[in-house]
């Protein structure tokens, strides 16, 4: 299960990574020393697979130390409406059943997150890009919620990132008269 959770978190690096093709010409390299420190913070979380492991520590994994997972619910919701709950460690058929469930973007990846990445890389002026807040937003349950089929709605989201997160706070200096 670890290795299903860590192939998913590495398809959404990949899409961020197949992006840069859509960045301004003269925000690449930056862009791409920002997917380098991603992806090297990705490595060694494991890929976040602990989300997956019931044998992790309860606050890393979304499911009980039995291998049951619930459904959270739909992006605009707090909980699932029907209860939707599996455990893929219990047979083959389950695990499959489990492959359709999904691990939603509450901020969505491609219509929000990667684009306002790429944005705020072309438009840093100077200023630092808050690389973790989007690493937060597209590798972690902080923006992630695992989703049965029937619960996840593909329409749009309609929400944005935080402006107040996408660059980091410069340091202060006080003079001393």
């Amino acid at each position: 299960m670890r290795y299903s959770c860590e192939s998913r978190i590495r398809s959404y690096m990949k899409e961020v990574n197949n992006f840069i093709s859509n960045v301004h010409p003269t925000a690449r390299d930056a862009y791409k020393r920002i997917i380098d420190l991603m992806s090297d913070k990705l490595k060694s979380a494991k890929y976040n697979g602990c989300y997956f492991d019931r044998r992790e520590e309860e606050a890393v994994r979304l499911c009980t130390t039995e291998g049951w997972f619930s459904c959270q619910g739909p992006f605009d919701r707090d909980d699932c409406p029907c209860k939707h709950s599996i455990n893929p460690y219990s047979n083959k058929e389950s695990r499959i059943l489990f492959s359709t469930w999904n691990l939603d973007h509450i901020i969505e990846k491609k219509r929000t997150v990667v684009p306002e990445l790429a944005e705020a890389v072309k438009t840093r002026d100077g200023r630092e890009v808050n690389w973790e807040y989007f690493y937060q937003l597209l590798f972690t349950i902080d923006n992630l919620k695992l989703v049965h089929i029937a619960c996840h709605k593909k329409t749009g989201h309609n929400l944005s990132c935080d402006k107040t997160k996408i660059y980091r706070k410069r340091k202060q200096t006080h003079e001393i008269s």
